[in-house]
């Protein structure tokens, strides 16, 4: 189910993918470079409302709008706040995430949302081939129990670069896996596998929090 929320920034699309009997609400923003498509997206959106989780994907204004370059973070703050104050509305307890950029804003305004927990989906750590421009800050002081799913291969900061991070939060390595969770071909395992992988961690981990 599809519906849209008017932000300051423009008009956001929020899609539904209900549980029976949900224990929580996870919601999940995309990147800078895609939308909603997104590969881990759709697997999660197919996968946690069969154990008890109901996924909702925020598709940003600009994607929306049908541009082509991500605004500055504080326009993407801006186009993802009311709509999760929207969605506070179901009275279940808000999970908030991405992938990418989309980490970034739910690890910025997780406190703000009134959120529970995060899940971080290739948080990207620093720019390609740029270490010393860290975003760490953004992710450890997220200020909420936080699941970290990182591609081996990542070039925005693979799984060794990250620093020590709080007690609760938690990062996983996508064995093989680039910034788009896609393994080569060597991989000893499938593409299908992989996303696998990532809904039963996610699975598994919102089942500890919320039992």
């Amino acid at each position: 189910m599809q519906s849209l929320v008017e932000t300051p920034v423009g008009t956001a699309r929020v899609t539904r993918f209900a549980a029976k009997q949900p224990k929580a609400l996870v919601v999940l923003g995309h990147g800078a470079g895609g939308g909603i498509e997104a590969a881990d997206l759709q697997a999660l959106a197919a996968g946690l409302p069969a154990v008890g989780f109901s996924v909702v994907l925020i598709e940003q204004p600009w994607r929306v709008a049908g541009k082509k370059v991500a605004p500055a973070p504080k326009t993407l703050d801006a186009g993802w706040l009311p709509v999760l104050e929207e969605l506070a509305k179901d009275g279940l307890p808000l999970v908030v995430g991405g992938r990418s950029a989309g980490a970034r804003v739910a690890c910025r305004t997780a406190v703000q949302t009134g959120a529970s927990a995060v899940l971080a989906l290739s948080f990207p750590l620093h720019p390609p081939g740029r270490p010393e421009r860290s975003r760490a800050q953004e992710l450890t002081e997220s200020g909420r129990p936080t699941l970290v799913l990182q591609g081996a291969a990542d070039t925005f900061g693979t799984p060794e670069e990250f620093p020590e991070l709080p007690e609760r939060h938690r990062l996983v390595a996508v064995p093989y896996g680039n910034h788009s969770f896609a393994v080569p071909k060597r991989a000893p395992y499938t593409p299908a596998e992989a996303m696998a992988l990532i809904t039963g961690t996610a699975g598994d981990w919102l089942g500890e929090l919320f039992g």
